[in-house]
């Protein structure tokens, strides 16, 4: 009991009822949104990175390598290990995970990505000092499987089996792609010998397989919740999930082998997850039993059109990538990094993020009702001119890499990606903007997610 002239402590809780209606368990989720949120804050500074990346010349950058691995291996990676494991218990009504666990696994991905990633692109410490940074990021991976799935086995809620399924599938890929360069890193002769079959298969899988699978399986249940309309199981998803996570283990199979059938049909389950993950998106956008927000009404367009640009561009990145290979099979030739960074990276991975940020900080961030009714407001000023930016900017870049003449590509490329980084900074910048415009204070689970 709190003393006299003490306040009690004010706790995140979510009641939970017996099947007779009785009130039953009450699990506390303050710790863990905090985490989450702390999380979610490196994952942003990882992304303004990765945007302020795309203005330093291709040789600076290595071409596309610095910006894609910034976005994808930093924030994309760090997002996920922040937010998997709350977004998880709450769907399933489960506990938390233990503070250490998921603060461990958010700052080894965090740590073994930004010292690879420093370290590779400035040329320093050999391959033994990014080597070692992968497998820090691989342990990280094991925390964050740790924290989602050890506390599943006491959900008081509804079990979610293909959500579940994908996010293990989807860490295994990435411990499997990481694992892969870091054998080549620290110097295994089998991996150096086969780099030019075993870099395709890493990509697919960590790029795809991890970032590109998490995405699907997260935003089909996070955008009926920002849509405003009912979450049920809709066949576009399960297509989505299905085909995401069994395309990119069999391409990257089929690279290790040297096999074209097998890579192949992994290309023909990638390109049916593209096309569920455009018709699920299009389904929940527009479904007409969706209710009708009757304020902040900027800032819900603006977080829901970015869900449902990105995921076209997801689309639209996969279909370009299943596509190559079902041509030209398990080839080197048949991954393009080039051709594939305007759609997922600027118009998918980056588009979902900002428009998941933007919908999160007034729902799981620091600040009461009305500091979140500020930050919502906020949020919401320019909203469709930035969206329209980041959009222009990944049609710009899009089509300049696939332009035959290098000369006008360089040019559509160069103004696409000013266009994106103006575009991506302003809302970083409103981002932070509504995090000093907050205040810590008692947020409840049922706001985060409703």
């Amino acid at each position: 009991m709190a003393g006299a002239g003490e306040r009690p402590r004010e706790r995140a809780t979510l009641p939970v009822l017996e099947p007779d209606g009785r009130p039953g368990v009450r699990i506390s989720r303050s710790g863990d949104r905090r985490i989450a949120f702390a999380g979610l804050s490196v994952a942003a500074l990882f992304l303004a990175l990765a945007v302020l990346s795309l203005l330093l010349p291709p040789g600076l950058r290595l071409g596309a390598w610095l910006p894609v691995h910034l976005s994808l291996a930093g924030a994309a990676a760090t997002a996920i290990a922040a937010l998997l494991p709350f977004f998880s218990g709450a769907m399933a009504v489960a506990p938390p995970a233990r503070p250490v666990v998921r603060i461990l696994g958010i700052g080894l991905v965090a740590a073994g990505a930004a010292t690879a990633t420093a370290s590779l692109s400035l040329g320093i410490g050999g391959g033994m000092l990014p080597a070692s940074a992968a497998f820090l990021f691989v342990v990280g991976v094991g925390f964050v499987a740790a924290a989602i799935f050890v506390p599943l086995r006491g959900a008081f809620g509804q079990r979610r089996g293909l959500l579940e399924r994908a996010y293990g599938v989807a860490l295994l890929n990435v411990a499997a792609g990481v694992t892969i360069v870091m054998l080549h890193l620290g110097g295994n002769v089998a991996a150096q010998t086969a780099w030019g079959q075993l870099k395709p298969a890493h990509a697919w899988l960590n790029l795809i397989g991890f970032a590109g699978l998490v995405i699907v399986a997260t935003v089909t249940h996070l955008a009926p919740t920002v849509v405003g309309t009912r979450l049920r199981p809709r066949a576009t998803s399960r297509l989505a999930v299905v085909g995401v996570a069994l395309g990119p283990p069999l391409i990257a199979l089929g690279y290790v082998l040297g096999l074209d059938p097998i890579a192949r049909l992994g290309a023909v389950a990638v390109l049916l997850g593209a096309a569920g993950i455009v018709t699920h998106a299009g389904t929940v956008h527009f479904d007409r039993a969706r209710g009708r927000w009757t304020t902040d009404l900027a800032w819900h367009r603006f977080t829901s059109t970015a869900l449902l640009a990105g995921q076209a561009w997801l689309a639209v990145g996969f279909g370009i990538a299943g596509t190559r290979v079902l041509v030209m099979g398990a080839t080197p030739e048949a991954w393009s990094l080039q051709l594939i960074s305007g759609p997922l990276v600027i118009g998918a991975v980056a588009q979902i993020l900002i428009g998941a940020m933007s919908h999160l900080v007034p729902a799981i961030g620091p600040g009461d009702i009305a500091a979140h009714a500020r930050q919502r407001r906020l949020l919401g000023i320019g909203a469709p001119v930035r969206l329209v930016g980041l959009n222009v900017g990944a049609l710009l870049v899009t089509v300049g890499s696939g332009m035959a003449s290098q000369e006008a590509g360089s040019l559509l490329i160069g103004i696409g990606l000013k266009l994106a980084v103006a575009s991506a900074v302003a809302t970083l910048v409103m981002l932070a903007q509504a995090l000093r415009a907050g205040r810590l204070g008692r947020v409840t689970l049922g706001a985060g997610l409703s």
